[in-house]
């Protein structure tokens, strides 16, 4: 028997919850100060103790394992990043955080194209009997492809200037 609407696995019954949307300057903040911490030599031996409600710590979850992370690497990542400069809290934000993030995000998005369009080609070169159209494809897909690599380069260029300019300021 086909179910009525689309399943939510883990979800409670009769839950609807409203979408938020995230902003990719967010999610690429987010991914960015998470994966930088390197492993430290010692173990970490010092704790803090801290306390959150009940969706807070739904929350702190959800975003850990977004980035396939622990919660606490995650929280700890977070304070640490903050405690560097790395990560304004969200009323200290600069418009220049913003402007890299969202460059960051965009590079990932363009570097995905980028990755569909070789996998044509490379599905389209890969032998058989080809087909008269595919020559045509094939140089649609090199010129994409070139594109994509400008754009990306573009972007990179615009990031390191918009950090440069936000080390100055």
């Amino acid at each position: 028997m086909a179910e009525a609407g689309p399943r939510r696995e883990g979800a409670p019954e009769g839950e609807v919850r409203a979408a938020v949307p995230v902003r990719a300057a967010d999610e690429a903040a987010l991914y960015r100060v998470a994966r930088r911490r390197a492993r430290d030599s010692e173990q970490r031996k010092m704790r803090v103790d801290v306390r959150y409600s009940v969706g807070e710590h739904t929350e702190i979850l959800a975003g850990a394992r977004r980035l396939n992370l622990a919660g606490a690497h995650f929280v700890g990542a977070l304070v640490m990043a903050h405690l560097h400069g790395d990560l304004a809290l969200p009323d200290q934000r600069t418009s220049h955080d913003d402007l890299i993030d969202e460059l960051a995000a965009l590079r990932t998005e363009v570097a995905r194209i980028g990755t569909n369009v070789n996998q044509i080609a490379h599905r389209l070169n890969a032998g058989g009997h080809p087909h008269p159209v595919d020559s045509a494809v094939l140089a649609a897909a090199q010129e994409v492809l070139a594109m994509a690599r400008a754009a990306a380069t573009a972007i990179d260029t615009a990031a390191d200037v918009a950090a440069a300019s936000k080390r100055v300021a």
